[in-house]
């Protein structure tokens, strides 16, 4: 019986077949988390760029959070997953880690890793995170089994919120934890990836150790075809009404308000200015709490009650399922995208905004690669600033927006795809493609 040709080219050159990854990724769809969203591209588009992955998460039956059945939808079929077990919550609330699936999954997702490896040839791991203790396998990974370990932070583990927080809160705790975890994890690494720049000085400055030849900064990015699951959806209704509104989903970060607070002294000015054309705009926040429980802490509203406008805003803090995410930027009138007064703030939510093709109206520091993104997009105005002063002088520039905006916003164009074209996620699959091979080659030198 002949062989077919790729189990010959196999046999003249092993690594001529394509390669295998696993990503332990503790949360996964239907998981309705943020940082679902970096396993479940990678899953998607590795394959096009020679990696096969097999996703390692815990089963959605352990997870407190509420779930996501349809974001489950845009994942694959073919996608390979093992889901592992996990400590009940009941056991674990009254040592106050009811929502580390990290925690209670890993002894579970170590197992699993190990029954990974018996059974196949794995030729890199990346551990994604947060949650950030399943990073404490590197070492043993790499000294069992002499495989790379990629380590991915999508947020900081030691942070800035962590070191500020009262000594004895769980934030605190949480931070000295990580203090004195994360560097155990980044040592056993073979490579480094995060979402920015930023963050990786930072962590080199933590470890003046850490190569920097083995770090990457990869955005999280979006995938455009996530909106295909939306064409049959039609637009919004609005018959009977010629209300226009302007609609943000995310997170209200506290470096956010400032920003936040001159959006309302825009309108507050516009209001002053026309009247009755201010009571045609709506402002709508969505998952401003960034908890999916959470309907009850409002970060929004109090700042719209002091400059005297909360009557056109309405805000809904609990963070809504993806695929309603990206329903409620489809169908709006304008996107509205907002930034830090952090210089280096990137966020990855500008990519769901642009992919949305709406008419956009975003605010960042001028030094924010965000900005530097939405301005060369078009499609919408990108407005920056770089000081306190600069930011307050733009409120007439922010109303006159508004008025543009409503009257006439297709003067602003159409968003440029390229734009985004490095951020989409097939070209972010691509990069950690390279990230891996980067990884292995690494690996091979140091055995």
């Amino acid at each position: 019986m002949g062989l077919n040709q790729s189990m010959a080219a196999q046999l003249i050159n092993p690594d001529s077949r394509e390669r295998r990854c696993l990503i332990v990724s503790p949360h996964f769809p239907p998981s309705t988390l943020a940082g679902v969203h970096r396993a479940r591209h990678l899953a998607k588009y590795l394959p096009a760029h020679g990696w096969q992955p097999i996703i390692l998460c815990v089963d959605p039956r352990y997870h407190v959070e509420r779930l996501d059945p349809e974001l489950a939808t845009l994942v694959p079929p073919s996608v390979e997953i093992v889901r592992t077990g996990a400590i009940p919550a009941r056991w674990t609330r009254p040592f106050g880690v009811v929502g580390d699936i990290g925690l209670r999954g890993y002894f579970h997702l170590r197992a699993a890793v190990a029954k990974e490896m018996a059974r196949m040839r794995v030729d890199a791991v990346l551990i994604t995170g947060s949650p950030y203790y399943p990073m404490l396998m590197a070492g043993w990974i790499r000294r069992r089994w002499n495989v790379p370990v990629v380590l991915d932070f999508q947020d900081p583990w030691v942070s800035h919120v962590g070191a500020e927080a009262p000594r004895w809160s769980k934030a605190s705790i949480s931070h000295r934890l990580a203090v004195a975890l994360e560097p155990h994890a980044v040592w056993n690494a073979t490579f480094i990836t995060s979402v920015s720049e930023r963050q990786n000085d930072e962590m080199a400055a933590r470890y003046p150790w850490l190569d920097r030849t083995r770090m990457a900064a990869i955005p999280i990015g979006g995938d455009p075809e996530d909106f295909d699951a939306l064409r049959s959806v039609a637009t919004e209704d609005k018959s009977g009404t010629d209300l226009v509104t302007f609609s943000y989903v995310g997170t209200a970060l506290p470096r956010s308000k400032s920003l936040l607070r001159a959006l309302f002294r825009s309108l507050a000015y516009l209001r002053a200015k026309n009247p009755n054309l201010a009571t045609r705009l709506h402002f709508r926040f969505v998952g401003t709490s960034n908890q999916p429980n959470d309907s009850t802490t409002f970060r929004v509203r109090p700042l719209a009650e002091s400059e005297g406008v909360a009557d056109l805003v309405t805000e809904e803090p609990a963070r809504v399922p993806f695929v309603d995410a990206l329903r409620i930027l489809a169908t709006t009138d304008v996107v509205l995208m907002i930034g830090s007064d952090e210089p280096h703030y990137t966020a990855s939510k500008i990519y769901p905004g642009l992919m949305s093709g709406r008419p956009f109206l975003s605010i960042f520091h001028r030094m924010s690669s965000s900005h530097e993104i939405l301005t060369r997009a078009g499609g919408g105005l990108a407005l920056a600033f770089e000081t306190p002063n600069e930011l307050d002088a733009l409120v007439p520039a922010i109303a006159e927006g508004f008025e543009h905006l409503m009257r006439n916003p297709s003067s602003y164009g159409q968003i440029d795809p390229m734009a985004y074209a490095h951020f989409t996620a097939h070209a972010v699959a691509g990069q950690f493609a390279d990230v891996f091979e980067r990884a292995v080659q690494w690996n091979s030198l140091t055995r």
